[in-house]
């Protein structure tokens, strides 16, 4: 190997690592919880092991054709994890969805089930074909997803009659680069002039030292994973006007019971009373002063109240479900913070009274 070779194979091979730590850190170690620091994180674990496979295998033609399965199941979890990551963002969503659960687990048992019946080492030629085609069409829906959900983002960036946050930037950034990264691979491997395999082991290294120098550079980071906070302008709205709005929402929450809904997104409010996500979220913010998730489990939290209040006949965890949260730990979570204290405390004392 030559001197070249070598650094290129130092470069790719350490960005592969770490991306690895990077995505154990937005995973484990973010100050702040927010669902789009997990779905990085994820992102960021399965292209370095994607990464690693190509690196290795690069530089190695005769590497165990498990290491070469072990790759490609990795790329099977880009598309989901990168959607994920954006309309989680867009839609201001901190608790997974059951829907994506499941879909994330059909995923799973389908490479895997396809992994344990059709090994590489025994049928190379299914994965080099077949498979490998299914694995980069899966990628490239959901490319195409993201893209969607992200569009009125890449508008701003690429036109340059609007200003874009660095939140706008960072999401924007992530999405082309890995728009880049399928781009490099597909290329290789449809064997298009000049493309190269390890040409997407360098996009990807490049990305990331990107990512690294934003993160160091900045002193705060977590406005980087919250969109609508950074769109909100800070100016509120006509009292008269913003009382209309409150009531609007109020009435249509109860009359509809949107909140029982454990996937309402910010999107779906948005689309019922006939206004953008961005103007709902500004408002919630600026004149009513919480975020999408709190404005929600105050309706939730007010009905769970009056079931407790009314009928003990039910277990606490039911009543958190039946209102809309979708886990018993953050409904007790949510339940003490809008009340100060805890469901069981609440549901004593409203036996005593």
């Amino acid at each position: 190997m030559d001197t070249g070779k070598e650094l290129l194979f130092f470069f790719s091979a350490l960005g592969a690592f770490n991306g690895i730590i990077l995505g154990v850190y937005f995973f484990f170690f973010t100050k702040k919880k927010y669902l789009t620091n997990y779905f990085l994180g994820a992102l960021l674990f399965a292209l370095s092991i994607r990464i690693g496979k190509s690196v290795f295998v690069y530089f190695d033609p005769e590497l165990p054709k498990m290491y070469l399965q072990f790759g490609l199941t990795a790329c099977f979890f880009i598309g989901p994890c990168l959607y994920y990551f954006i309309k989680s963002a867009v839609d201001e969503i901190n608790v997974m969805p059951k829907m994506w659960k499941f879909t994330l687990l059909f995923w799973a048992v389908v490479i895997i089930t396809a992994g344990f019946l059709y090994p590489y080492a025994a049928y190379p030629e299914l994965w080099g074909g077949y498979f490998i085609r299914i694995i980069y069409l899966q990628w490239f829906v959901y490319i195409v997803f993201s893209g969607f959900v992200i569009r009125e983002i890449l508008k701003k960036i690429i036109s340059k009659k609007y200003t874009t946050t660095p939140a706008e930037m960072w999401f924007g950034m992530l999405f082309l680069g890995n728009v880049l990264l399928f781009l490099f691979y597909f290329l290789s491997i449809i064997g298009a002039p000049g493309a190269t395999y390890i040409s997407g082991g360098v996009v990807f290294s490049f990305i990331l030292y990107l990512i690294i120098s934003i993160l160091l550079y900045r002193k705060k980071t977590e406005d980087l994973f919250l969109l609508n906070v950074q769109k909100n302008s800070g100016k509120k709205m006509d009292s008269a006007e913003a009382k209309k709005l409150s009531d609007k929402l109020g009435a249509i929450m109860n009359e509809k019971s949107l909140y029982k809904n454990p996937n309402l997104t910010l999107q779906d409010l948005s689309k019922e009373i006939n206004i953008s996500s961005h103007q709902l979220s500004q408002f919630l913010n600026n004149d009513l002063g919480k975020n999408f998730t709190s404005f929600v489990n105050e309706f939730r939290i007010n009905e769970a109240c009056k079931i407790i209040t009314s009928n003990d006949r039910f277990t606490l965890e039911s009543v958190g479900y039946d209102v809309g949260f979708n886990s018993k730990s953050t409904f007790f979570a949510a339940f003490k913070k809008h009340t100060g204290t805890t469901p069981l405390n609440y549901q004593n004392q409203a036996l005593q009274a």
